[in-house]
């Protein structure tokens, strides 16, 4: 379909932002055709309900999506061990905060319970093994664990000492060097029609 400035512009005046806790949206039942959420479900405390208010705001014959990692499921190389305990401190972190780093293999279960009869299930990867995706993913990672709530978090708690987190944050960076480095990141993804 070709759309005209005019058309294009009509469309971009109709959309809007807002700002609302999934689990208790600030929207009308049966306002949109598709609702989806990306890396989303992991973060919140109460899945299930977060699904449920996403089924509330789709309309009937509409598609309700979410797609999550999960993080038990990741497998690097080289095997460094202070990427080890960045997996279990990540993890640790994230149940403290309510949420689920494994949610990718319950998001069939919590659609079912969130109501859906039926629920179309798939799986993806992310592959980080060229020199682009390594740099991202390890620069990214070897700061964020230096300089985050992340951090904030481990030190607080005393889950993790500044060392800890400085031989995480090189042995990002050595991993993101190595010409043979790889990382998988598993996903699932869930589909379910109200």
């Amino acid at each position: 379909m070709a759309l005209t400035r005019a058309t294009c512009a009509q469309r971009s005046a109709s959309v809007r932002t807002l700002v609302s806790d999934v689990h208790d949206l600030a929207l009308p039942d049966d306002s949109f055709d598709v609702v989806h959420a990306h890396q989303v479900i992991q973060h919140v405390a109460d899945p299930v309900r977060a699904l449920t208010e996403m089924r509330r705001v789709c309309r009937q014959g509409g598609l309700v999506s979410a797609r999550d990692s999960d993080y038990g499921g990741f497998m690097w190389y080289p095997r460094l061990p202070e990427l080890d305990a960045w997996l279990s401190l990540y993890a640790r972190a994230a149940r403290a905060n309510g949420g689920e780093p494994d949610a990718g293999r319950y998001l069939p279960a919590w659609m079912h319970q969130a109501g859906f009869q039926q629920v179309t299930v798939t799986a993806s990867v992310w592959c980080f093994a060229d020199d682009v995706t390594r740099a991202w993913w390890g620069e990214m990672w070897s700061e964020r664990i230096l300089k985050s709530a992340l951090a904030g978090q481990l030190l607080a708690a005393g889950w993790a000492s500044g060392d800890d987190l400085d031989a995480i944050s090189r042995a990002w960076l050595r991993w993101a060097s190595d010409p043979s480095g790889l990382l998988v990141i598993p996903h699932v993804e869930v589909i379910g029609r109200k």
